[in-house]
């Protein structure tokens, strides 16, 4: 059986690009699991608030709830349910998976191949990391789960349809003239940027294009921040910071929130600044809650 092929084919709800990471947060969750415990099961009432935790963080803006993932996971031939009375899920109902003790784990099947091939659990990883979220949260996802992947386990791309096209960063860095477009950092070490990377407005996962008009030349930091949907681009061309980040410290207000309302910096003349429909994608699957006022100059 080809697992990753399995894997790579999770049945998910989807429209539009719409986000609905449920399935691959689960497994990453449950592979994180195995790897402490091979034969720990997941009980939905004790687990329920982490996996809740994780949708917040790294789900779709929208309100959802990880019961959809413990029932509907089953039909995909990786996922196993039982509760109380006997093999077979009681439904996606929250009430009903608390009340009947459901637990669910990995197939038997899927953790036999896992313990005899160990780097299998590091493929499968990559592949749901690489098919679902960008690459500026693949470590702090797999902590968040509890993962330990090597390394090179992380940065070696998982085998998927699409290829990466190597001159995207060059591309963006070049168009932007190596500053980040949201707070002007130019960092170098000799003639070598440093802490520069070319962000996917829609991300590439979500069939985000290598092209400048879908990138941004961004500092770490401020990649990360609109990776998470702290910040994000308006129509205007402006930059949005969500109302839903705290940040008191006065390190918070000049490199975040002082952001709100700032004309975008770059690109250079002649070159096509971020299409609106890739914009419009991040605002609806990624950016989260409603965008603070422009910050008074």
């Amino acid at each position: 059986m080809d697992w990753l092929e399995r894997i790579a084919n999770l049945r998910q709800w989807t429209r539009s690009g719409t986000r609905a990471p449920h399935k691959p947060l689960l497994l990453l969750y449950a592979l994180g699991r195995f790897q402490r415990d091979a034969e720990d099961g997941l009980r939905y009432s004790a687990v329920e608030q982490e996996l809740q935790r994780l949708l917040t963080e790294y789900g779709p803006p929208n309100k959802t709830t990880p019961a959809y993932p413990f029932h509907h996971l089953v039909s995909d031939g990786v996922w196993d349910v039982r509760t109380d009375r006997g093999p077979g899920s009681p439904g996606s109902g929250v009430r009903d998976l608390r009340e009947t003790g459901a637990v669910g784990q990995l197939t038997p099947d899927l953790r036999a191949a896992l313990r005899r091939e160990p780097e299998l659990l590091g493929r499968v990883a990559r592949l749901l990391l690489d098919l679902h979220f960008p690459p500026s949260l693949h470590s702090e996802l797999c902590e968040a789960v509890g993962l330990e992947l090597e390394p090179g386990e992380l940065q070696q791309p998982a085998t998927t349809r699409r290829r990466r096209d190597p001159r995207m960063r060059e591309l963006v860095l070049t168009a932007y003239e190596y500053r980040c477009a949201f707070c002007g950092y130019d960092g170098r070490i000799g003639a070598v940027p440093v802490g520069l990377e070319a962000a996917h407005v829609r991300w590439w996962a979500f069939g985000g294009p290598d092209a400048i008009e879908n990138g941004l030349c961004l500092c770490s930091l401020h990649h990360k921040l609109f990776d998470k949907g702290v910040l994000g681009v308006g129509d205007d061309q402006r930059i949005l910071v969500s109302q839903r980040f705290i940040g008191h410290s006065p390190a918070a207000r000049e490199y975040v929130v002082a952001l709100a309302g700032r004309p975008l910096v770059g690109p250079q003349p002649g070159v096509r600044s971020v299409a609106a429909a890739h914009r419009t994608w991040h605002a609806r699957q990624v950016f989260r809650g409603e965008p603070r006022p422009a910050a008074a100059v």
